[in-house]
C-alpha cells in the first residue's frame, strides 16, 4: 500500500497486543502462516490507524479504529470493509478482503485485514518523479477512475443500504455542520457563514452514486510501472451521495495549499503536464456520460468547508492526544484557511 519512506515503528498511542492479533488470524485467515510478525504503522493515516504486517509468508494491510472516545458515526471501519469487498468483481480497482474484527476485545478496537497492493503512493499530486505524459496519464486515468466508481449500480452491488438515495448535500452539510460543532476549539466566521450559504444554496441537481468520500490523488495507488490506478483505497468516508462531490474533492488540490503534502495550487499545471480544473472536469464528464456541469463553485466551495470541518476533527484529537498522525497539532492553523477559502468560492459564484 505504500512504500518504506511512508513505513515507520507504531506509534505509543496506537500501540496493541501483537501476539493476539497473531493468534487471531492464524485462527481466521487461512494461509497466513505461523510468525514472527512484524507490524509497521503507515504515517499518512489521518483518521484510521494503518499498518503493514509481515509473516515469513506474506504481506497484509490492517486498518483499524483508533483508540479513545470517538465521534458517532466516525471511524466505521466495517462499512470500509463492507464497500471494498462488493465492488471487488467490478470495474473499480480495491484491494481483496480477507477478515473483519468488530469484537474490541482482540487488539482493542475494531480492525480489519486486506491484501497488500504493490504499487506506488504520491502524497505530490505535482508527480514530480514521473515524466510529463505520465502525469497527464495519471490524472485521466484518475478522472475514469471516479466515473467507474459512480456508474456502480449501487443496489446490485448489495448497497442499497449503504446511505440515503436523496437529498445528499442536505445532509452533508448538516452532519459537516456537526461534527465541526463537536471538536470545536475557537470561532470561525467564515465557516459559520459557509454553513448558512451552503444549506441555502444546495443546487438542483440530485444525482445519486456510490460516493467514495475522499477522492484524492494520494488515495489512488498507482502500478508499479504503468501510469494507471491500481487500488482505489481510504473508504472511510463512503457512502451513497452525489458523483460531484467526488470530483470537486478531487480538485481542491487546484484551489488551496495543504498542511500534509504540495498540492496544484498557485502552480504552472499546463508546465507540469497535468490538466487544469476544467480539463479534468471535461475529463470526467467524458467518461460518465455527464454533460455540462452547472453550480460548480457550489460543489468546490462544500468541499472547502467539509475539510475544515474534518481538519477541526484531527486537531481536536490531536489535543486529546489520539490522533493517527504526530502532525496533528499543527492543524489547527488550516481550518480558518479551508473556511475563508470556501467562503470566497461561495461568494464569487459562476
Amino acid at each position: 500500500m505504500s512504500s518504506d519512506e511512508e513505513l515507520v515503528d507504531v506509534r505509543d498511542a496506537h500501540r496493541f497486543d501483537e501476539a493476539a492479533l497473531l493468534a487471531y488470524l492464524e485462527a481466521q485467515l487461512p494461509g497466513f502462516g505461523g510468525g514472527p510478525l512484524r507490524v509497521r504503522q503507515f504515517e499518512g493515516g489521518q483518521s484510521n490507524p494503518t499498518y503493514l504486517l509481515e509473516t515469513p509468508a506474506a504481506q497484509y494491510v490492517l486498518r483499524k479504529q483508533p483508540p479513545g472516545e470517538l465521534l458517532r458515526g466516525a471511524h466505521r471501519v466495517d462499512r470500509e470493509h463492507r464497500i471494498i469487498t462488493a465492488l471487488r468483481d467490478s470495474a473499480v480497482p480495491v484491494p481483496q478482503t480477507h477478515v473483519l474484527c468488530d469484537d474490541p476485545s482482540v487488539i482493542g478496537t475494531a480492525f480489519f485485514v486486506m491484501e497488500y497492493v504493490q504499487g506506488r503512493l504520491y502524497r505530490s499530486p505535482r508527480l514530480t518523479d514521473l515524466s510529463l505524459a505520465d502525469r497527464g496519464a495519471v490524472y485521466r486515468d484518475a478522472a475514469r477512475v471516479l466515473a467507474a466508481l459512480h456508474a456502480v449500480d449501487h443496489q446490485a452491488a448489495g448497497l442499497g443500504d449503504f446511505g440515503r438515495p436523496d437529498q445528499y448535500f442536505e445532509r452533508q452539510v448538516g452532519l459537516w455542520t456537526r461534527q465541526y460543532e463537536a471538536a470545536r476549539t475557537e470561532d470561525i466566521q467564515s465557516m459559520d457563514r459557509l454553513a448558512t450559504w451552503l444549506a441555502d444554496n444546495v443546487p438542483t441537481d440530485d444525482a445519486t452514486s456510490i460516493a467514495h468520500g475522499d477522492a484524492r490523488l494520494e488515495n489512488m495507488m498507482l502500478d508499479p510501472t504503468e501510469p494507471r490506478v491500481v487500488a482505489l483505497l481510504d473508504w472511510e468516508l463512503s457512502t451513497i451521495g452525489h458523483p460531484l462531490a467526488d470530483v470537486a474533492w478531487f480538485c481542491l488540490a487546484y484551489h488551496n495549499d495543504s498542511p500534509w503534502a504540495e498540492t496544484l495550487h498557485d502552480v504552472d499545471v499546463d508546465a507540469l503536464g497535468i490538466p487544469n480544473e476544467e480539463e479534468f472536469l471535461t475529463e470526467y464528464c467524458r467518461h460518465s456520460g455527464r454533460g455540462q456541469v452547472h453550480a460548480w463553485h457550489f460543489y468546490v466551495a462544500f468541499a472547502h468547508f467539509r475539510m475544515a470541518s474534518i481538519l477541526q476533527g484531527v486537531y481536536a484529537r490531536g489535543l486529546q492526544g489520539n490522533a493517527s498522525s504526530s502532525r496533528a497539532l499543527e492543524i489547527g492553523p488550516w481550518v480558518p484557511k479551508y473556511a475563508d477559502g470556501g467562503w470566497a468560492i461561495a461568494q464569487r459564484g459562476g
